[in-house]
């Protein structure tokens, strides 16, 4: 994973997690401006995500975190300089 705040830093993690919680961020996460709360972005992608890789739910939170930097530092979700923070895809 790539992160913005961190350019040029790579992370190497597991493939099948990432690959779960980029399509799960892909179907919650509008095209258009404004987007969503990371909050209303996190309750969207919970129910999406196979339960043999988060049961539970359990570290959802971080890999919506380190996946939304990464497809942020691709170019291909960008946020909105408000607060709360909001997301939309590019």
């Amino acid at each position: 994973m790539l992160s913005i705040s961190s350019p040029g830093h790579v992370v190497r993690v597991d493939k099948a997690k990432y690959d779960a919680m980029k399509a799960a961020l892909h179907a919650v996460v509008p095209q258009q401006a404004p987007g969503l709360t990371v909050a209303e972005v996190k309750t969207g992608v919970l129910p999406r995500l196979p339960d043999d890789l988060f049961p539970g739910g359990a570290k959802a939170g971080w890999w919506l975190k380190g996946v939304q930097l990464d497809l942020e530092a691709r170019g291909v979700i960008a946020r909105e300089n408000v607060k709360p923070l909001r997301l939309h895809r590019i």
